[in-house]
């Protein structure tokens, strides 16, 4: 029952990218694969603008020097943000597809 109080959205459900119902536990996984797509995409975008912008803070540069690395900086931080959320996201979703056997019909790979 979500919030609204609907008894008939359990039995509802979200088709899957297979066509299927997603349970509770595919929810559970694809939020928490998001939040760590945002962790660390966090994580690495701050670290690519402190080794652009971070000469700035301890060098004797002019302004407009500061201002070409604290721009260049944010502008790596957000292009390294939306590639890692990117890659991550793809990643999981490419990691839910059934392996298919490399010729039809055979089951085993050895066969």
């Amino acid at each position: 029952m979500s919030n609204d109080g609907d008894p008939m959205d359990d039995r509802r459900g979200t088709a899957g990218a297979a066509g299927g119902r997603r349970t509770q536990a595919d929810r559970d996984a694809v939020t928490v694969e998001i939040g760590y797509a945002l962790a660390s995409a966090a994580f690495v975008a701050a670290v690519a603008f402190g080794v652009v912008a971070g000469p700035a803070l301890f060098l004797d540069l002019s302004r407009g020097t500061v201002r070409a690395l604290v721009t260049s900086g944010g502008g790596l931080a957000a292009a390294v943000f939306t590639l890692r959320v990117a890659t991550v996201l793809f990643r999981f979703r490419g990691g839910d597809a059934p392996a298919q056997p490399s010729q039809p019909g055979r089951t085993r790979p050895d066969s």
